[in-house]
């Protein structure tokens, strides 16, 4: 009887481990995902900026 209780007991164990190491790699991976996208939208802002800065440059040697 002691065997069968031990051995459900390391049973459940390693199921509630196992659930929780899940749950801790979803999380991993939707930060990684959420930390990429923001670095893609960083860097379409730097450079539709750089884009405007030369507009604007252009403009203004063309009004000289």
């Amino acid at each position: 009887m002691v065997r069968v209780a031990t051995y459900f007991a390391m049973v459940l164990g390693a199921f509630i481990f196992w659930q929780s190491m899940e749950k801790v790699h979803v999380w991993i991976a939707l930060r990684q995902d959420e930390k990429q996208e923001r670095m893609e939208r960083e860097a379409e802002v730097r450079r539709v900026r750089e884009e405007l800065l030369q507009q604007q440059a252009k403009q203004k040697d063309s009004l000289e």
